[in-house]
């Protein structure tokens, strides 16, 4: 890869393309991997009749009656395990699929509902289902092929190459089986969700653009988020501490026409392109995950006027029933969150697991700790600003991955001293205008315990730091 310039004449190494919502959209669905897994097992199908038929037409061309023969008993020695495939793999699958269902249901009553979609987004327990039903349609279409004829001189089909096509698909079956196993335990690990939710956070973060060409084919054409609150406590907005672009007057809003829901994403590329060819700056209203209703403005037009190209504006918005991460800079932290809180509730108990959700909820703001925030910037391949988003500043990241989890510690000495080590982790981590609500969370925290806690022993127990919290 290539190096290319910025606006401010820096050399910066091209970054992976994002990907796009429509590709994002596709991986939280689940019916589109077994879809077309059916279409492609169809296509090899036909591919391995053609490729019996080839084989059946050549050795009757060379006179080979015996050959024929002998093929004839192996495919008929293959049938009786391809109909045993057919009739177990429908039974396997229900069975499997069912403990897969009580155990996604014991993930969201243990940490939140809201990481069931780990378990769809689950490329192997796609790619298992998907072999599955591809083995069980592959067994039936084997079957249709046998000819009841036993002449070798008559038959008309020998499916040789499609009972060895259906016997490699019950192989990789089972080592998907074993795959799938062995990912769903994972799953139903704290350790394990927390890393995943953190990670896919870390990536969103990592596509932010900073100050990058929206329209460029190597640049981030798809991150980006949106806010109708603007900018926080210590955000920038551009490239440059509160350098915001001069967007010129508001001469028209873009209303929402679609669904009721919340805003998932929106295409960044093709808003540039149509802010560019009409000459205008968009700037996003409702923030990524805010809940939009039908008739509320989606889109400011700045600097001229809303041409007839850009009525169609609200169709580059998607709106769905649930958040997702794919331009959601706080949905990570949102689940975080969640999971430390049902861990401090008294149903259960479990403050190690609020530390392990303390643990990645520090190193997330520590990832952006240093980045510009408040406002994204997303600009044309002239560096012209086209679209504005604003996303959550970073008072409003710390006051949720912190304001609801600090309430409910008090009671547990091990999550306060764990807060307070992060908190002053993160006090030596962030530039001076960033530590005013690091240090005003630090404060409530303190004092809260030294209310509840009525032994002095206990009270400087519980305010003491520790990265382990007990231990």
């Amino acid at each position: 890869m290539g190096d290319w310039k910025t606006t401010d004449g820096l050399p910066r190494r091209r970054r992976h393309r994002a990907l796009s919502p429509l590709r994002e959209h596709l991986r939280d669905t689940f019916w589109f991997a077994p879809t077309a897994a059916l279409v492609l097992v169809f296509v090899v199908w036909s591919a391995a009749t053609a490729a019996d038929d080839a084989i059946l037409t050549a050795l009757r061309d060379a006179g080979d009656e015996d050959a024929v023969s002998d093929l004839l008993g192996i495919a008929e020695d293959a049938k009786t395990v391809v109909t045993t495939i057919s009739a177990a793999m429908m039974t396997f699958i229900g069975v499997v699929f069912s403990i897969s269902l009580v155990a996604v249901q014991m993930a969201a009553g243990q940490f939140s509902p809201r990481v069931v979609r780990i378990f769809v987004r689950s490329r192997i327990t796609k790619a298992t289902f998907a072999v599955f039903l591809a083995t069980f349609v592959q067994s039936l279409l084997v079957l249709t092929s046998y000819d009841s004829q036993r002449d070798p001189s008559l038959v008309a089909s020998i499916p040789l190459v499609q009972s060895v096509l259906t016997l490699i698909l019950v192989g990789l079956s089972v080592v998907l089986f074993v795959m799938y196993v062995n990912s769903t335990l994972r799953l139903m690990r704290v350790a394990h969700v927390v890393d995943l939710i953190t990670r896919e956070a870390l990536r969103v973060v990592a596509n932010m653009p900073l100050d990058v060409s929206a329209e460029e084919p190597v640049g981030d054409t798809s991150a980006g988020t949106g806010s109708s609150r603007g900018p926080g406590p210590g955000a920038s907005s551009g490239p440059g501490p509160g350098s915001g672009p001069d967007l010129g007057p508001e001469t028209a809003r873009i209303a929402h026409h679609g669904r009721a829901g919340v805003l998932r994403d929106v295409d960044i590329a093709r808003l540039v392109r149509m802010a560019r060819q009409s000459g205008v700056v968009l700037r996003l209203v409702p923030r990524i995950g805010d809940f939009v209703v039908p008739g509320t403005p989606v889109f400011a037009v700045h600097g001229g006027p809303a041409t007839k190209g850009l009525r169609a504006l609200s169709f580059q918005v998607s709106v769905g029933a649930e958040r997702t991460f794919h331009q959601d800079l706080g949905f990570g932290l949102r689940q975080l969150s969640d999971i430390a809180l049902r861990a401090l509730s008294p149903a259960v108990n479990d403050p190690t697991t609020a530390v392990q959700a303390v643990d990645r909820i520090v190193q997330f703001l520590s990832s952006v700790a240093q980045r510009p925030l408040g406002v994204l910037l997303h600009r044309d391949r002239r560096g012209t600003v086209r679209l504005v988003q604003p996303v959550p500043g970073w008072a409003e990241l710390v006051d949720l991955a912190f304001s609801e989890i600090r309430g409910c510690a008090v009671a547990s000495p091990q999550v306060t001293r764990r807060l307070l080590a992060g908190l002053d982790d993160l006090l030596g981590a962030v530039a001076e205008d960033r530590r005013a609500p690091l240090v005003r969370h630090r404060t409530l925290l303190t004092q809260a315990v030294e209310r509840a806690v009525p032994e002095a022993a206990d009270r400087a127990f519980a305010l003491h730091p520790d990265r382990q919290g007990i231990g």
